[in-house]
């Protein structure tokens, strides 16, 4: 909930990509539409606001192409799907309900693009090997999560993860002590931490010769002219 909605889920490392094992899909996508449809779309200056409007009206007509791309894909709707209908906020504003996609494929634009809205796209796996497979065919590589009652399998999968961040049994807590950044086109380097210093550095290398041989390869010119002058005798 919180790394696909947090920020109306306009943010670089948005986990809007959710691998659920088929075994216990069913009785989690029950869960989690309600859940989603419990969030409290308003006014972000209300107390107790948890979703607000996108940031333009671009953005909007963005995100609401993307749903439609959805649906016209195949994926279903689980949840959401457009702009939510409750008085708090009437017709102004550019509000889009939290919208949860599932029967999600990996070849689906919602799936292999970034949206940068309240847009959840959910499939099923059915081994962990799958699940790593599935979740490393992107183009992307900021930042991912794994959630489980097992920490080998945490371990495991976080060790297998192509990207730059890893969440364990959690989303999106960022630490201004911890290296920020992603691989494939997430981008290159790192901010944050000791290795974000580093991009502001001008390392200089300084080498001093201490043989006591002669270092070169040429000779020098009185050795050459003694090498090269005819025998006397």
């Amino acid at each position: 909930m919180f790394g696909a909605f947090w920020t109306n889920g306009q943010i670089c490392s948005s986990t809007s990509r959710l691998l659920v094992h088929q075994d216990v899909a069913p009785t989690f996508l029950e869960h989690l539409k309600k859940r989603a449809e419990s969030i409290n779309v308003c006014d972000p200056l209300t107390p107790g606001c948890r979703l607000g409007p996108l940031v333009s009206e671009g953005q909007y007509h963005k995100v609401l192409s993307y749903i439609e791309a959805g649906k016209a894909d195949g994926a279903s709707l689980l949840t959401g799907g457009g702009r939510p209908s409750t008085p708090a906020i009437g017709t102004a504003g550019y509000f889009v309900a939290p919208t949860v996609f599932i029967g999600v494929t990996p070849s689906m634009r919602i799936w292999r693009e970034e949206i940068f809205g309240p847009v959840l796209s959910v499939a099923t796996f059915a081994t962990e090997a799958q699940a790593v497979e599935m979740a490393n065919d992107s183009e992307y590589g900021l930042a991912g999560a794994v959630i489980s009652a097992c920490p080998e399998r945490c371990r495991r999968v976080s060790e297998a993860l192509e990207c730059g961040i890893v969440w364990v049994n959690c989303s999106q807590p960022c630490f201004c002590y911890a290296p920020w950044g992603g691989i494939k086109n997430s981008g290159h380097g790192r901010e944050l931490g000791e290795w974000g210093l580093e991009n502001f550095l001008s390392v200089k290398q300084v080498t001093k010769y201490v043989s006591p041989d002669i270092w070169g390869w040429y000779s020098p010119p009185a050795q050459q002219q003694s090498q090269e002058a005819p025998s006397k005798l």
